[in-house]
């Protein structure tokens, strides 16, 4: 399996190295601690449509100040500090400022007591699970993160996950090296500055009742989540196939699901899981297969032979997709629709889909009310736009 990559281009309202002055009015002033840059000079910057901010900034002309911390030393505590953001041993709370400036589109904090409250609060009621993709310097006093949050909410009955992905930007103070500014940006909305209804809106949104059969399914982790779709990195799983007629269809899911209920060369049967796909490999959508996913523990040596000439097991290696989720009745109209979609929202953001997609459903084909759409994707370079990941079934062109 391919390293996975995951670049960025990060639109900030504000500098976070603690040394700017005169933020917007939706920011706050993050250099009220220090003294006054000398000299400032006045530069205008636009940021790109996320946040869409004019903002003036007074930059000092001259040499930055001495200081005794070490770029490449913050990342790579930051590498190990913040796998332990919400366990019992917590971050290390002396890397800070007693001032840190925290942002995110929905909360605010302006001090450390403030700020590690909030991450209690995320624990206690959310229990978080926070994966680190990567850290990296990205300005003489920024360094900036990319993550994936999963979080249940305890104090409802159905216990919803809520999912986030996105960037922090963490500041520096230049005068003694700690973290004094920490701003978030979810991939989920376009308006990340504090306070956004957007953002609210989200949250509202996935609080509500969803809830998937409580059978074993491909493994994955979401990667990022937009407003549209989310991208995830599967792992390899096996499946046992039979030739379909159209994405929509059923036709050969007898025959696959016969294998596991013991027509098979050893009668075995085996676990029922989810989902149900049906898979297209080009581009017109015409040669499709229907397959049910096999048990995770099972390897295809180990499986028994189909009895019939047409079903077959495969291996599938796993890769990057971009996945959509709805409802309804999937009729062969509705589902070529939901692949137009997918594929322009994934272009527009900067990928490049492979040809064909898989429709995944969890129950009977024809009975099941929730899908996904599937697309196995690769990344398209672009001198302003790579914030995407690289894997095994993804080609850097």
């Amino acid at each position: 399996m391919a390293t996975s990559n995951l670049s960025h281009q990060t639109a900030r309202p504000f500098p976070t190295a603690c040394v700017s002055s005169r933020p917007p009015s939706a920011a706050v002033n993050l250099r009220r601690h220090l003294p006054p840059p000398p000299k400032p000079r006045k530069l205008t910057l636009k940021t790109n449509n996320r946040s869409k901010w004019a903002i003036q900034l007074s930059l000092v002309e001259q040499s930055p100040p001495k200081s005794t911390f070490n770029m490449q030393q913050l990342v790579g505590f930051l590498y190990d500090d913040l796998t332990h953001l919400f366990d019992d041993q917590g971050i290390d709370q002396t890397a800070y400022d007693e001032r840190v400036f925290f942002r995110d589109p929905i909360t605010k904090h302006d001090t450390l007591s403030g700020y590690l409250f909030n991450i209690a609060l995320l624990k206690n009621l959310f229990r978080p699970q926070f994966q680190l993709h990567w850290v990296k310097p990205t300005g003489p006093y920024e360094i900036t993160t990319r993550w994936t949050m999963v979080m249940k909410f305890v104090l409802l009955p159905w216990k919803p996950e809520l999912i986030f992905t996105g960037t922090s930007v963490m500041g520096i103070n230049p005068e003694n090296g700690k973290f004094c500014s920490h701003v978030d940006f979810w991939d989920s909305i376009e308006k990340n500055e504090y306070f956004s209804f957007e953002g609210l809106l989200d949250v509202i949104k996935q609080l509500r009742i969803y809830k998937t059969p409580e059978l074993e399914s491909p493994k994955y982790q979401i990667l990022k989540r937009t407003e549209n779709y989310e991208v995830r990195q599967y792992n390899p799983f096996i499946v046992v196939e039979t030739n379909g007629d159209k994405l929509s269809g059923s036709t050969g899911f007898n025959d696959v699901a016969g294998y596991i209920f013991g027509k098979n060369s050893t009668t075995e049967k085996i676990p029922m899981t989810t989902p149900v796909f049906t898979e297209t490999n080009d581009a017109d959508l015409s040669k499709v297969s229907i397959q049910i996913v096999l048990p995770l523990d099972k390897e295809t040596e180990s499986l028994p032979n189909p009895n019939q000439e047409t079903v077959r097991l495969r291996k599938v290696e796993g890769g990057i997709a971009a996945v959509m989720k709805f409802s309804g009745k999937p009729t062969e109209d509705t589902v070529r629709e939901k692949e137009k979609t997918l594929r322009a929202n994934i272009i527009k953001d900067g990928l490049k889909p492979q040809s064909g997609c898989l429709l995944a459903r969890y129950n009977d084909p024809g009975r099941t009310w929730t899908f996904i759409m599937v697309f196995y994707c690769r990344i398209t370079p672009c001198s302003t736009m790579i914030y995407f990941f690289l894997w095994k079934v993804v080609t850097l062109i």
